[in-house]
């Protein structure tokens, strides 16, 4: 537990640690606003080290605010294909534009301005306003409630709104005074290296404060609310190669993966083949009759809440015109199987296109 008389020396302790523990990464060799936004987004539902990646590549795409408020939606959304969570591009390009037509292209500063812009939340705005203008605002993420829930031995699910307002009230009394950028950065950092889901207590520099420690429950804490089940779905889609190129149709503009291409496909239903499935859909998205050639690839991959099974054909058309009646896309485009790199696909549909880049199968998809 953290007295009063304690604060200072647990603060002297974090950050100390921190000082030498510190990773050296691409957003901290430069705190612009920009820069720490960024980052911050990217972060949200994203590995470390993928982030960095990914970081590096937008900075060399859009180094600043004017340069992703001046892109087409499908280039922001196409910088960002891989990482998922899509809904986060599409902020970041609206809060672009927002920031050009409001702010006169200058990243706004008060609090109160960030937490305003799309995609922008407590947490986030705190971390800006700490990080990119050291103001002493509080930013608490998933690591720094795992922190807290075991130094003071929280022992009710830290999600909920009780628990959320002790965590910020309590990092707020220990905010050292215009050393927010530090603090706030330590914490994470401690929750994401020592106070990970497995905790390395031996290595924790404020192991002296820590309740749960003391108690010998570390691995008990945090409490969490019940995890949604994922859900099993088995679906199917093809490749339909007409004259060496292949069919791809455009999304609506609301939903999942709004406004991205994709081949045509859906869950199979029950007591039907995927193969029955695959004809099935296309007739009904586009009144195409296909022949299925042969099945070419399976593929798994989750999102949301759904575990996905991707079974994928090569198809051809039966006969008939090779214009399709659309019942859900919003446009189509026949294209050669090299030019599916231009096009934003969904993170399944990109493994299958991934796959058969290096198969032996591609040769009959260009055409041969």
């Amino acid at each position: 537990m953290i007295h009063d008389d304690d604060k200072e020396r647990f603060v002297q302790a974090l950050l100390g640690w921190f000082s030498v523990n510190m990773r050296d990464l691409p957003w901290r060799r430069d705190y612009t606003p920009y820069r720490v936004w960024v980052s911050e987004i990217m972060l949200q539902q994203t590995q470390m080290e993928r982030g960095v990646t990914y970081f590096n590549r937008w900075m060399g795409r859009f180094p600043d605010v004017a340069a992703v408020a001046r892109a087409a939606e499908n280039d922001v959304l196409k910088a960002w294909e891989g990482l998922g969570y899509y809904s986060r591009a599409r902020n970041l390009h609206r809060a672009a534009r927002l920031i050009m037509q409001e702010h006169g292209g200058v990243f706004p500063c008060r609090y109160e301005d960030i937490r305003a812009l799309p995609g922008v939340g407590d947490y986030t705005a705190g971390a800006i306003a700490s990080i990119a203008f050291q103001q002493d605002a509080v930013a608490v993420d998933a690591n720094v409630e795992r922190v807290f829930s075991r130094l003071f031995d929280i022992d009710t699910p830290i999600k909920e709104k009780e628990n959320a307002a002790f965590v910020r009230h309590t990092a707020q009394s220990l905010l050292p005074r215009g050393k927010a950028r530090l603090f706030n950065q330590a914490l994470m950092e401690l929750g994401a290296l020592v106070c990970g889901k497995k905790a390395r207590c031996p290595l924790c520099p404020v192991q002296q404060w820590c309740e749960a420690f003391r108690l010998g429950i570390v691995q008990e804490r945090p409490v969490l609310t019940a995890r949604k089940s994922i859900v099993p779905i088995e679906v199917a889609t093809g490749f339909l190669v007409h004259q060496g190129r292949i069919f791809i149709q455009k999304r609506p503009e609301m939903g999942v993966w709004a406004g991205f291409w994709e081949f045509p496909g859906g869950c199979i239903e029950q007591g039907e083949t995927a193969e029955e499935a695959v004809r099935r859909e296309f007739m009904e998205e586009t009144e195409f009759d296909v022949v299925p050639r042969e099945k070419i690839a399976v593929v798994r991959h989750g999102y949301t809440t759904y575990r996905a099974t991707l079974h994928c054909y090569l198809l051809e058309l039966r006969g008939g015109s090779d214009v399709p009646v659309l019942h859900a896309a919003t446009e189509s485009r026949w294209v050669r199987f090299a030019e599916l790199d231009g096009y934003t696909l969904p993170a399944g549909h990109r493994k299958l296109v991934d796959m058969m880049a290096g198969s032996l199968q591609w040769q009959w998809l260009q055409g041969g």
